[in-house]
């Protein structure tokens, strides 16, 4: 399916238009849990439908711009080659002793891109190597361990390993029914303990990223495997969660006149507050690709914090409202009374996914959004924005992906 203008009507479509009229620096009610998944999921439909493989497809074979510029830093990028040799591990370690999560990471981003290629350029070679990485990890990985970072990679390396596996959905001799085993078997119980208890801690301890790249790897997981449940599981808690990851904890604070809106993590630093940008535009973007537009719901409060987050980091000011946190039982409370200067203007290729849908999808105006999305072109991706794990938060191409 084509969502090139806009998803389609469902019963959950029903619910975006709630909350207009939001003014001020508040908060609007929460909607109670509903149903939302699709009768039958759209494949492929995570970061990428039909649509978009096939427009990159047909601009970069015509040589035209942005398309070609974006496909060139996709060639180039070492994580792209179709003689890239996978590590599989049976056990994972992010945080404490023995951490070895970058192998996964390198090898997820060489998947992704490999797959990339085979679906652009038909390339058979590329094609070849996604599956293979894709097959050696899925029968070789049992576990994903650490401390409270082993959280973090289940999540964030959730929703990239799921997104390289739908591309792939369909290849000849990618072993898609092992592969969304260990998905559910692997990551998905990780994710679950989290979202469900936040290892064991206060509500509001973690920082949206922690919700958000557990509810992208849920719903991620949902959309691979068809299972409706965990799709709902990560839709409703996007609307109604109790931790920092759902919609107005994410996004505490509206200025309404001013078309903005206070990121959870803007106190905290500004290299956080763009990966949430990436964390939540993946969430939005997956569901938009099954009809459900979280982009624009609760009288588009991501968007309002896009343009936020977007326009402190071109360097202009914004306002900014004291934030509280710790207020629940055995919480310890703690505030944070300016924004963040550090990591202030970090470059990650978060972007243009968010410019392409609300100005090229919606044809509105986003104009910080625009403007920092401008200066980051031509999105590259993994091993594009540093070898440390934080430059492989994003899958990015954005500008080959989404440009319209």
């Amino acid at each position: 399916m084509n969502h090139g203008h806009h998803p389609r009507l469902s019963r959950r479509g029903l619910l975006t238009a709630a909350g207009l009229g939001l003014t001020g620096a508040v908060s609007a009610p929460a909607l109670p849990p509903a149903a939302a998944a699709p009768a039958t999921f759209t494949h492929p439909g995570m970061l990428h439908n039909a649509g978009d493989l096939n427009r990159a497809k047909v601009r970069v074979a015509a040589g035209q711009d942005p398309w070609l510029s974006g496909w060139n830093r996709l060639a180039a990028n070492a994580h792209s080659q179709s003689t890239w040799v996978a590590n599989p591990q049976a056990t994972i370690i992010r945080g404490g002793t023995g951490q070895n999560y970058g192998i996964l990471y390198h090898d997820i981003h060489a998947a992704y891109q490999n797959a990339l290629r085979w679906r652009i350029a038909g390339t058979t070679a590329h094609g070849d190597r996604a599956r293979d990485i894709l097959n050696a990890w899925s029968a070789t990985l049992t576990t994903i361990t650490g401390n409270a970072d082993r959280f973090l990679a289940a999540g964030i390396y959730g929703w990239q390993f799921a997104n390289a596996g739908e591309l792939m959905r369909g290849y000849s001799g990618f072993d898609l029914a092992r592969f969304q085993r260990m998905m559910l078997t692997v990551f998905y119980p990780v994710n679950n303990d989290f979202l469900t208890n936040h290892n064991d801690a206060c509500i509001t301890n973690y920082w949206a990223n922690w919700d958000l790249c557990t509810m992208a790897s849920i719903m991620a997981i949902g959309i691979l495997c068809d299972d409706a449940a965990k799709y709902d599981q990560a839709v409703n808690y996007f609307k109604t969660g109790a931790g920092n990851g759902s919609i107005t904890h994410a996004v505490p604070y509206v200025y309404a006149s001013q078309g903005l809106a206070q990121w959870q993590e803007s106190g905290r630093d500004q290299g956080h507050s763009v990966m949430g940008m990436g964390q939540m535009g993946a969430i939005c973007e997956m569901a938009w690709n099954q009809g459900d537009d979280l982009y624009s719901y609760d009288s588009t409060r991501f968007q309002r914090a896009a343009e936020y987050v977007a326009r402190y980091n071109l360097g202009n000011d914004v306002p900014y409202t004291t934030y509280t946190w710790g207020t629940g039982q055995n919480c310890a409370t703690a505030s944070q009374t300016v924004i963040s200067a550090a990591s202030r203007g970090q470059s990650r290729p978060v972007w243009d996914m968010l410019y392409y849908h609300y100005y090229g999808r919606l044809r509105r105006s986003v104009p910080n959004i625009q403007a920092i999305a401008e200066l980051g072109r031509s999105e590259g991706g993994g091993g594009d924005y540093g070898p440390n794990s934080g430059g492989f938060d994003q899958l990015g191409f954005g500008t080959l992906l989404y440009a319209k």
